[in-house]
């Protein structure tokens, strides 16, 4: 866990609402109808649904998608054509932890 990396990525609204948008995306998204239960990839939501809630061009979601999953905060699959993302819990509890214990 790079704490640097984390805390610029959770710089942007855009990318703060993402991160709360898919700790529940049942909540927040569609059914992903191309992710099935033998993919296990619960949770994950496709680009195109976080592109459209969130308003923003593809090249824009993209790069905060990147960005975000390369702080590790977000985890990736690719499922045939569609790529999809959801948190990644254990970093998310390391950072938690991180602010708690060392700021």
């Amino acid at each position: 866990m790079e704490p640097i990396l984390i805390f610029k990525a959770l710089s942007n609204e855009k990318r703060l609402m993402i991160l709360e948008w898919l700790k529940d995306p049942e909540q927040h998204f569609v059914h992903q109808q191309h992710l099935s239960e033998s993919d296990h990839f619960d949770g994950g939501v496709c680009v195109g649904s976080i592109r459209d809630k969130a308003e923003l061009v593809q090249s824009v979601i993209s790069s905060y998608l990147n960005m975000m999953q390369n702080a590790g905060l977000l985890e990736t699959k690719r499922i045939g054509k569609w790529t999809y993302y959801r948190r990644n819990e254990k970093v998310i509890k390391e950072f938690s932890e991180y602010i708690q214990k060392d700021l």
